[in-house]
């Protein structure tokens, strides 16, 4: 039941800043489809926690603050040895354990190394991501496992 509050409440307030009209009518109209489809969802049986992560609301704004500073770090790394040539590139592809339990922790978690300039998630499958990284130290911070830490924190309900 949460879950569909919390999407209702999210489907009024996207209509509300992308309305810009409150006349009666429009109000009406925007009430009458977020009812439709909410009723829809629920038919539909799509209104969960995989769905509709409001779990994830409070943790989010933190992690994504650290990951920006990260990508930002990593977009230096990646002009220095661009700037230093071939010489100073590594290419190396390997597998790492990812710890979430979830599926949206795992994708997250591809998903962040994959924003990170110089390395890639090639592939997910179960626990085991594939990472293409410019720099073998890149892997080595990723095996550290200070992300995957984090990403799993950012799962726990």
């Amino acid at each position: 039941m949460r879950y569909t509050v919390s999407l209702a409440l999210s489907l009024a307030i996207f209509w509300l800043l992308n309305s810009g009209l409150y006349t009666a009518i429009i109000m009406g109209l925007g009430v009458f489809s977020i009812f439709l489809v909410i009723f829809i969802t629920r038919r539909m049986d799509v209104v969960d926690a995989e769905s509709l992560p409001i779990q994830l609301s409070l943790r989010l704004p933190r992690y994504y603050a650290w990951l920006i500073k990260e990508i930002v770090i990593s977009n230096i790394k990646v002009v220095k040895h661009i700037w230093l040539g071939n010489q100073s590139i590594s290419p190396t592809i390997t597998t790492i354990k990812c710890n979430q339990e979830t599926d949206m922790g795992k994708v997250i978690f591809a998903n962040s190394i994959t924003l990170t300039p110089g390395t890639v998630a090639i592939d997910l499958i179960d626990d085991q991501i594939t990472v293409h990284a410019l720099v073998k130290d890149d892997l080595d911070a990723l095996m550290d496992g200070d992300m995957d830490a984090r990403v799993c924190r950012v799962e726990k309900s």
